[in-house]
This record gives C-alpha cells, sequence and structure tokens, in this order.
C-alpha cells in the first residue's frame, strides 16, 4: 500500500484523535487545530490536560466516549508503544505516528516496535511524516514537504 493510499484511508475517517496535544503549544496542538479546521471531529488526548482550545481533554484512548476511527500520535518513541497498545484495545484502525525529520528538526513519534505490534494487529501504520501533507485543505508549505520527500524517497 503506497503512503497515498493510507493517507486517504486515515483521512477517510471521521473522528480522529490527536495524542500527544500540549497544555501550551506543540506539533500535537498544530495537528489538532488543521484537522479540526479541515471538518474533523477532533479528539484532544493527553494525561496531564483536561481541556485543550476548549475541547475536552482525554487521559488516553480508552476514555474517549464512542471511540475514535484512526489516531495521530505526536509523542516521545517509548510512549507511542503504550499508546499502540491503546489503540489495538480500544479499536482504532488506522494510526499515524509524526515525525518531523525537515529543516534539522529532530521530533520523531516513530516506534520500530509499535509499527510492528500494531500491524500484528490489523492496524494499518503509517511510521513518519505528517498528515498535513495529504488530503483537502494541505497548505503549501506541507505540499512542498510531501513533494521533497517523495523526491528524497523519504516518505514513509
Amino acid at each position: 500500500m503506497t503512503i497515498q493510499t493510507q493517507a486517504e484511508a486515515l483521512l477517510s475517517q471521521s473522528r480522529i484523535a490527536v495524542v500527544g496535544v500540549s497544555r501550551k503549544q506543540g506539533t500535537g496542538n498544530a495537528i489538532f487545530r488543521a484537522l479540526r479546521k479541515r471538518g474533523y471531529e477532533v479528539v484532544p488526548v493527553n494525561p496531564h490536560a483536561t481541556e485543550v482550545d476548549g475541547e475536552t481533554c482525554y487521559p488516553d484512548l480508552k476514555s474517549i466516549p464512542e471511540g475514535v476511527d484512526a489516531a495521530v500520535v505526536v509523542t516521545r518513541p517509548e510512549i507511542t508503544e503504550k499508546v499502540m497498545h491503546e489503540c489495538v484495545d480500544s479499536g482504532v484502525s488506522h494510526v499515524w505516528m509524526h515525525y518531523n525529520k525537515l529543516f534539522g528538526a529532530k521530533s520523531s513519534s516513530v516506534s520500530d516496535a509499535a509499527t510492528a505490534y500494531g500491524r500484528e494487529h490489523g492496524i494499518d501504520v503509517i511510521p513518519g511524516g505528517c498528515p498535513l501533507m495529504f488530503g483537502k485543505g494541505a497548505d503549501l508549505g506541507h505540499r512542498c514537504m510531501r513533494w521533497f520527500l517523495g523526491r528524497t524517497h523519504k516518505l514513509p
């Protein structure tokens, strides 16, 4: 399956959790806002927050009423492994582990162990990149990032 096909499948889900939003500002918050602006029902997850941008923030995936269809993970890799187990237990079918490796950025949520575990349990896992590079509403910067990563063979 190509990254384009996987991205389309994840972004076709209507209810998406962003795991790793911050109480302040951060990459997870930017993804949360952008997906919400695109019309998705987005649920913030952080065990240390109760609210993000006026939305109820849940401590983990199992605490979200009615669950979610997909999750974007913006945590440290060792936390990503725990989150992937929650995804399996909560019936999440699509997971995107965020990874920004452009222009010296070194933020990564990718965990090989989490990727393997998720795939072993039938989850469609995207290990790297950013969901904002795909779908309706992708801004110019993210479209350029997708093009560049594609040209340099660094898309997941």
